[in-house]
Formats: structure tokens, C-alpha cells, sequence
């Protein structure tokens, strides 16, 4: 090293000399750079590397509570993605942030980096707001948790089972096996059918004849054989409700009947029930419900009259002449053909 010294200070390098000079020069901003800056930028990299470190160990553990809480496959999925993207873009504004401390310590001028940074960053940020806005939303139901991969959700007027979720889009596969793609960013109100539990309505409709208590009676016996039943019985979260006579419509009662199920499970009950009532309406003799049946009975008539009124004619000798009666059969009230009327002329 003394003699490389020795060396470099002979010739045009020699002390006094223009190069000497310059030589002189690199060496005093050398010393002045290993004795101000260079601690500098040796504490600078290492807090960036520090908290680089901690950032990996914070999204690392916050993935790890998340599984433990909830272990769906699909949330833990969405948990992982969210921390990976934090970190990534935790990282990046770091890394960005100790770029900048170190070409300042180092002297380099850097307002026209960041004049022309502010204006690339202006152009991109109109151009891509749409993408800006995508992630966001993204980011805010991946961190609420508004639904997860594999539940059934209502999106957009759309409804299907999530199949995969990112911060810029969700895909949804309808029943059909159609695959909708749905930007993050019009995501604004989520119907969420896979939570807590399903409620289904079953609206049974019985003629007006019929005797509302017994009714009520009748479907409180079938919903309840179908929520014992074996098969059925470990999807109900509660007992059906019959609610009563809900509205008369024509010739017709409306008597809702109400299941709570576990989520998604309510379609094989329900099923069920409509087929129970169906075979009960046939044993007791009731007839379904009908807006648009009529029945229409003359005066001096009864619609459910079994004779014809009895003959008086005469014989010859003009003597009263009795006719055995003929035994008319039952109407059927469902072959009574209804009355159509122009509600216009009322004719």
C-alpha cells in the first residue's frame, strides 16, 4: 500500500501539479465522506433493513392468527394474498423512502427527480384511478371479511359461488356455470346468503271452504313431521312457524309457513313440505287455493243440491203421475267455468 502511495504521487500525479491537486482533492472529500456520510448511510440501511424484517414478521403473524381464528380455506387464502400485497407494498415505500436518503447524503440534486416523479405520478394516478379504486375496495373487504372464497354471495345483481378473489376483481360462478368477473370498485352493497343461517317462506294457498283453524292445524303437523325427520332434522336451526291467515285473495287463503335452516339448506325441507301438503289436501279433502275460481248460484238454487225437483205432470185420466226422481251427481266446484267480464262495460 505505501509503495502504490509512493507510486501514485510521481509523474503527473506528483504534489503541486494539476493532477496532483485533483488527486489531493478525491482524497479530502474521501476522508470527509468515511468520516460524516459513510455512518450515515450505514445507519440508514440498517433501519431500512430492520424494519424490512419486521415487516416480513408482522404480515407473517397476522396470516398466522388469521388461520388460527378461522381455519376456512378460503379466508386463509384471502389472508395470505393481503399480507403478501402489505408486505410488497410496505417494502416497496420503504426501500423508495432509503433510495432517496442515500442520493441526498451523497450530494446528488434531486429536485428535477422529483418534479418529473410528481408529474408521472399525476398522469398515472387520472389515468388509473378506476384501478386505484379497485384495489382499495379490494383490500377493505379482504380486511372486513365481507365474504370469503367459496361462499354464496349476491354481487351486482349477481348471484353465484365466489371462486376466487383478488384486489382487482372477484369471480363468481353463476348456477348456469357461468363465470362473471366483477371489479373490485363496483362492489358497493354484498348479499351474503352462506352466514348464520337461511330463512325460506312457503306460501300455501287454500280454498275460502276451507276452515282457516284447521288449516292452520293440518300444516303446523306436516312442518313439524318434516323438522323430525331424520333426514331433515339436522339442517333446522328452529322449529317452522305457521303464521296464520296472511291475506284472502279471491276464493283463496294465504297461510305462510317459515323455515330457518343452516346456510344454503333450506330447499330440501321446503321441498318436502310442499309435497306433504299436497298428499294431505288430497286425504281431507281440501282444495287449493284459486284467485281466479268463481262460483255462481241462481236464485232458488244450491250449488250442491242431489235432486232434481220432483215431477207433478198428469196422466190421461188426469190423475197425479209421480216420477221416480233421478239422483243428479255432485258438482265438482273445479269444472265451474268462470265468468269473464269486460271490466271496461261491465258486460
Amino acid at each position: 500500500m505505501v509503495l502504490f502511495a509512493l507510486f501514485i504521487r510521481t509523474g503527473i500525479f506528483a504534489e503541486g501539479r494539476f493532477l496532483g491537486k485533483v488527486l489531493d482533492e478525491w482524497i479530502n472529500d474521501l476522508q470527509e465522506f468515511v468520516h460524516a456520510k459513510l455512518p450515515h448511510l450505514l445507519v440508514i440501511c440498517l433501519v431500512a433493513v430492520t424494519l424490512s424484517r419486521l415487516i416480513s414478521i408482522g404480515t407473517n403473524h397476522m396470516a398466522a392468527v388469521a388461520e388460527r381464528r378461522d381455519g376456512r380455506p378460503g379466508r386463509h387464502s384471502q389472508i395470505k394474498t393481503f399480507a403478501s400485497i402489505l408486505r410488497t407494498t410496505l417494502n416497496a415505500i420503504l426501500w423508495a423512502l432509503t433510495a432517496i436518503q442515500i442520493l441526498e447524503i451523497t450530494g446528488i440534486n434531486l429536485a428535477p427527480l422529483l418534479a418529473s416523479a410528481g408529474i408521472a405520478g399525476v398522469a398515472i394516478g387520472l389515468a388509473a384511478q378506476t384501478i386505484v379504486k379497485d384495489i382499495l375496495n379490494g383490500m377493505l373487504i379482504i380486511l372486513e371479511g365481507q365474504f370469503n372464497v367459496g361462499e354464496t354471495v349476491r354481487l351486482t345483481g349477481m348471484t353465484g359461488v365466489v371462486e376466487a378473489m383478488t384486489l382487482r376483481h372477484t369471480q363468481i360462478r353463476d348456477g348456469d356455470g357461468s363465470l362473471y368477473i366483477v371489479p373490485n370498485s363496483q362492489i358497493t352493497t354484498v348479499a351474503n346468503l352462506s352466514r348464520d343461517y337461511s330463512a325460506a317462506t312457503v306460501s300455501v294457498a287454500v280454498d275460502f271452504s276451507a276452515s282457516p283453524d284447521k288449516v292452520i292445524k293440518l300444516l303446523t303437523s306436516i312442518a313439524m313431521n318434516v323438522r323430525n325427520d331424520p333426514g331433515f332434522a339436522p339442517l333446522f336451526l328452529k322449529d317452522p312457524e305457521v303464521l296464520g291467515v296472511d291475506a284472502i285473495s279471491g276464493s283463496q287463503l294465504v297461510i305462510p309457513v317459515v323455515f330457518r335452516t343452516l346456510p344454503l339448506k333450506q330447499y330440501g325441507p321446503i321441498r318436502e313440505f310442499r309435497r306433504r301438503v299436497r298428499l294431505a289436501f288430497e286425504e281431507n279433502d281440501m282444495l287449493p287455493g284459486d284467485p281466479n275460481r268463481i262460483f255462481r248460484q241462481f236464485p232458488g238454487e244450491s250449488l250442491n243440491h242431489d235432486r232434481l225437483p220432483e215431477d207433478t205432470s198428469k196422466d190421461s185420466d188426469d190423475q197425479p203421475r209421480s216420477r221416480p226422481r233421478k239422483e243428479k251427481p255432485a258438482i265438482d266446484p273445479t269444472t265451474i267455468p268462470s265468468v269473464t267480464q269486460n271490466p271496461l262495460v261491465g258486460e
